[in-house]
């Protein structure tokens, strides 16, 4: 029986605060389309969703076509904010860089990234907070289908060698939750990012700042076979 754990995170709004980001670049997108932007709680309410999905869920009844196009241009919107504006433009939220590394330096624990990011957003944000070798798996939406399919967790898992009895997701939507529900893993919700408590109430536990974070990550590690 292998003692080591698995550590799951989403990235938006569970590690680092992007919502200024992503709602302008958003605004940006759909003004390019000329559109009315969708309100901001909608925005955050699409948050780890993979792109497209998101754009689906905001701009229904436009065609494929315009939907293309605001894809492009959100892309291009936020390449562009995350080029001006450094680590302020995705900050990790306050405690997170060293509740990492405490989890980092435990010789049991893998960490692992499940997000709806691409893989160049995902890669620039790592490099830009210097954090990317704390992770043995990253899986984004350029590989897997949107959350709250599995897929990400199934592919993390085995880049791991665990089962789900040994691996905990965590994440600030009920897109995570349900995601971890799916691949049968223990889920931990954040009631710091863009979902609403009341939607994470599927998850094993839901805390409100990384102290109880890192309690509930050690309740469930220690807890399981």
């Amino acid at each position: 029986m292998s003692d080591l754990r698995l550590v799951v995170f989403d990235v938006d709004g569970t590690l680092v605060d992007s919502q200024a980001d992503i709602v302008a670049s958003m605004s940006q997108a759909f003004g390019a389309e000329g559109l009315t932007p969708p309100a901001r709680a909608q925005i955050l309410g699409i948050v780890g969703l993979s792109l497209p999905q998101a754009i689906h869920a905001l701009a229904p009844d436009q065609s494929d076509t315009s939907r293309g196009r605001i894809v492009a241009a959100y892309k291009d919107a936020y390449a562009r904010l995350r080029r001006e504006n450094g680590a302020a433009s995705s900050p990790l939220y306050p405690g997170i860089a060293e509740l990492l590394r405490r989890l980092h330096g435990r010789e049991t624990v893998l960490l692992g990234l499940a997000t709806g990011k691409s893989r160049r957003g995902l890669d620039a944000l790592l490099e830009t907070h210097g954090i990317g070798p704390l992770f043995v798996t990253a899986q984004c939406a350029d590989d897997h289908p949107s959350k709250p399919h599995p897929a990400m967790l199934h592919s993390a898992m085995g880049d791991a060698g665990l089962g789900p009895e040994h691996c905990v997701m965590i994440g600030d939507t009920s897109f995570d939750i349900d995601m971890a529900r799916a691949a049968r893993m223990a889920s931990i919700g954040v009631g710091w990012g863009y979902h609403s408590v009341d939607r994470l109430s599927a998850a094993s536990s839901v805390v409100e700042d990384v102290t109880g974070l890192e309690g509930a990550i050690h309740d469930i590690l220690e807890g399981a076979p």
